[in-house]
């Protein structure tokens, strides 16, 4: 799908697609051979360039080549439930236009669509960029938040569960943490980048404007805060799932240690009754002369050994 916007003095409006409008924005989103065909052969760009961010794995970078600005950036993105990851995201300036690649919708473009971003104007593309690291950020930041409780959630499940689905939870969500770090240094490399070629006075194609220094500043620190953020949870929650794995584990030896306990305390009156219950003389028995009191002294003398048994275990701290 493509879909082109300028801003205007009431916010951005959708215009019909012509690729000679100056100072507008180009949204591509999906894999459509044709209409990406005609978009390149439009502006004259090369076809791997602007089919690059279609590649999930696709690492953030920046190039440069014959006046033509590619980016790529990794968004975060919620799965649902516990399960997160990134998407690569394909920013390009060519003349006065800025397109956006995307293998599908991304939450970050939809906040400019929406016009909840202020000071934003398709006419300026790389305060355009600026906006939409420092959105990007912001969204890493709320998605770490996010974990941070879900995490905190599954800490109280653990604490009363001998199941691994939570651990297992926990696991997802370090794995989530990890595609986070990968795509924030990545994210980070392309900053600073960012901000050498605006120090470069040789290189006209990153304007200077000093209302972007402060949108540049706070994604530097924003993209530092976030990187330490998913340092420290994933050390947390490595530390946390090697805890919990052992306290279940110690739970479930403690259950099984119990049940065997109650086995050998069972068995000391199975034990008896087996031996009085044999077809032979045994005192007591029911043969002449034996006594009427036989089976109580018999429950009798079982349940005293199963006390003694019992007592045993107590002394000695098993039970």
């Amino acid at each position: 799908m493509i879909t082109q916007y300028r801003s205007t003095p009431v916010g951005l409006q959708e215009i019909p697609l012509d690729l000679n409008e100056q100072g507008t924005w180009i949204r591509i989103i999906g894999t459509d051979r044709e209409s990406d065909e005609l978009v390149a052969q439009g502006l004259n760009l090369p076809m791997d360039l602007l089919r690059a961010a279609f590649d999930e794995e696709e690492r953030s970078r920046i190039e440069i080549d014959d006046g033509v600005i590619l980016i790529i950036i990794n968004t975060p993105l919620h799965l649902g439930e516990d399960k997160y990851d990134t998407l690569p995201l394909g920013l390009i300036i060519t003349g006065g236009i800025l397109i956006t690649v995307s293998l599908e919708e991304n939450e970050i473009l939809n906040h400019f669509v929406r016009n909840n971003i202020k000071s934003f104007n398709t006419g300026k593309p790389t305060r355009f960029i600026f906006q939409i690291l420092h959105k990007t950020i912001s969204l890493y930041l709320k998605m770490l938040s996010h974990i941070t409780r879900r995490t905190d959630e599954i800490e109280n499940e653990l604490s009363v569960s001998m199941q691994n689905r939570e651990l297992f939870q926990m696991l997802q969500l370090g794995k989530s943490l990890i595609y986070f770090e990968n795509s924030l240094r990545g994210n980070q490399i392309v900053t600073e980048k960012l901000i050498r070629l605006r120090l470069n006075t040789q290189v006209s194609l990153i304007p200077k404007y000093e209302e972007d220094e402060d949108i540049l500043e706070d994604v530097v620190i924003e993209t530092r805060q976030a990187l330490e953020m998913v340092q420290m949870y994933s050390a947390i929650l490595n530390g946390m799932t090697d805890a919990f794995a052992s306290i279940i584990s110690n739970n479930v030896n403690i259950v099984m240690k119990f049940l065997t306990l109650i086995t050998v305390v069972l068995s000391v009156p199975t034990m008896v009754a087996s031996f009085w219950g044999m077809n032979v003389n045994v005192p007591w028995g029911a043969q002449p002369g034996g006594s009427p009191m036989g089976f109580w002294i018999v429950l009798g003398l079982a349940l005293m050994l199963s006390l003694i048994l019992l007592f045993t275990f107590w002394k000695k701290r098993s039970l």
